[in-house]
């Protein structure tokens, strides 16, 4: 029998990175994609099938959709949307431009490519659409206003979808994770540098204070931070699980925060999450 076939965006670091080399390992034809050619090819001398798909480019998603199909023989067993970018700040600090260029990456982008391959699952007669959301898809924290849109969006999207594909033999489920050791804060700086000029904000001083040296400066771990191998469990489960959940959580914020949403009034969650 031919290996189960899986796409897997955003996979030059971090989860995707990580997700790759376990599914591949674990007898998993991965076609590990990235945004750039250079990373591309540096997962292909790991011993990877890669290639490019950019979110925001609406011919690389359908040239890395081709390029899937042509590979696999034109099924596709798993789609794993993962690749996706922050860009910190405060709300009243973003431009339209800004909010246009994540949502591209972080929504549309997904959008588009899910909506790509759902013919190729129900023609074959199956497929798994998992979605790599966040805690932050749960609740808000503050100066992650563009990030957290992005995830609110997201969740309700694949929420509509889920219950849309219940009459197919099409499974989508949500991964949600909290802090994943990964490059996201470091990817970040140079979207932050070009679309906030936060010296002029009305907030500069919070930015100094707060801000500013989460972003720049080295610090440990998060506490209840998680390696990339914890999300990979979930998703494990999510592809290859008879009945696979809706929803995964991971890490310890999550499930807290998870809770606390349906537990606690409005005020008293805004309270908590603005202590930190």
């Amino acid at each position: 029998m031919s290996r189960k076939t899986i796409l897997i965006t955003g996979c030059s670091s971090g989860i995707g990175h990580a997700a790759a080399h376990a599914l591949q390992a674990r007898g998993w034809r991965v076609f590990a994609t990235c945004r750039q050619e250079t990373d591309a090819a540096r997962l292909r001398a790991e011993g990877l099938e890669s290639f490019v798909l950019d979110y925001a480019s609406g011919s690389s998603i359908a040239e890395a959709v081709d390029e899937t199909l042509s590979r696999s023989g034109g099924t596709l067993d798993a789609l794993y949307n993962n690749g996706a970018f922050a860009i910190p700040g405060a709300v009243e600090d973003l431009p339209r431009e800004a909010l246009r260029e994540i949502f591209e990456t972080n929504l549309f982008g997904w959008h588009d490519l899910t909506r790509r391959v759902i013919p190729v699952m129900r023609a074959q007669g199956h497929g798994r659409i998992v979605m790599c959301s966040s805690v932050l898809g749960l609740v808000p924290l503050k100066w992650r206003g563009a990030y957290v849109a992005t995830k609110f969006a997201l969740e309700g999207l694949t929420d509509v979808l889920r219950l849309e594909m219940r009459d197919t033999p099409i499974h989508v489920s949500l991964i949600e994770p909290g802090p994943i050791t990964s490059r996201i804060r470091m990817n970040s700086i140079p979207h932050f540098e070009r679309h906030i000029d936060w010296q002029a904000s009305a907030r500069a001083g919070q930015y100094r204070e707060s801000l500013l040296k989460r972003l720049y400066a080295d610090r440990d771990p998060d506490r209840f931070e998680l390696p990339p191998d914890a999300v990979t469990r979930r998703l494990i489960h999510a592809i290859e699980a008879p009945r696979p959940k809706p929803r995964y959580y991971v890490t310890t914020p999550t499930h807290l925060m998870g809770g606390l949403r349906r537990l606690l009034p409005t005020r008293a969650l805004d309270w908590l999450i603005s202590r930190g």
